[in-house]
C-alpha cells in the first residue's frame, strides 16, 4: 500500500481538526530548552505574557506542566433528598426547554402554548427524580459525596526554541529582578 493516504484527524464531534498553522495534529512531547520554572501555572503565565510585552515572538515558547496530579476536592455530602432534588432541577430545566420547542411549533394562533411547557416541565421533573434515584440508588452508599476534580502540575517550565531561548532567558531575568525589588 504504497500510496495509500493518512486518514485526517478528527474532533471528537466528527468535523475535522483545526490546529494553528505549522502546529501537528497529533500529540508530541515539547520540545525547547527550559529558560524558567515556576509553582504556579499563573505565575508561567505572567512570564510568558511579560515575554509578549517585551515583542519576543511567543509562538517559539511553550508552557509544560510537570509531575501531574489528579486533585480531587470534596464539595459536600450527598444525601437522597440533594440527589432527588437535584435530578428534579435537572429535569425541569431540559423539560422546560422541551416544552417551550413543543409550544412554538404547536397549532396556537396566539403565540406559545402553555401546556407544553407545563407538560414539559412535569415531566421533566419525574423523569430526572427517576433517573437520579436510579443511578444514586445504583452506587449502594459508595460514593456519599461530591467533588470538583482538576488537573494540575507541581511545576511549570516554560520553554523556547534554541535559537532565541538565551534572549528569553534575559528577558525572564529582568522580570524576576523587578519582582524581587517590589
Amino acid at each position: 500500500m504504497e500510496n495509500e493516504e493518512e486518514a485526517p484527524v478528527s474532533t471528537p464531534f466528527g468535523g475535522p481538526a483545526r490546529n494553528a498553522p505549522g502546529l501537528q495534529n497529533l500529540p508530541t512531547p515539547p520540545t525547547g530548552w527550559p529558560v524558567g520554572s515556576y509553582a504556579t501555572y499563573a505565575e508561567a503565565q505572567r512570564a510568558v505574557d511579560h515575554l509578549a510585552d517585551s515583542d519576543f515572538p511567543v509562538r517559539d515558547v511553550t508552557i509544560v506542566g510537570v509531575d501531574l496530579m489528579l486533585v480531587e476536592r470534596v464539595i459536600g455530602r450527598l444525601t437522597w433528598g440533594r440527589v432527588l432534588m437535584s435530578g428534579a432541577a435537572s429535569g425541569a430545566w431540559l423539560g422546560f426547554f422541551v416544552g417551550v420547542l413543543l409550544s412554538l411549533f404547536s397549532p396556537n394562533p396566539a403565540g406559545i402554548a402553555l401546556t407544553p411547557i407545563l407538560a414539559g416541565l412535569a415531566i421533566g421533573v419525574v423523569f430526572g427524580v427517576i433517573f437520579a434515584a436510579v443511578g444514586y440508588g445504583a452506587s449502594r452508599g459508595r460514593r456519599d459525596f461530591t467533588s470538583a476534580s482538576q488537573m494540575v502540575a507541581g511545576r511549570y517550565d516554560v520553554l523556547c526554541q534554541p535559537r532565541n531561548a538565551e534572549k528569553a532567558r534575559e528577558l525572564l531575568a529582568k522580570l524576576a529582578m523587578g519582582t524581587n525589588s517590589d
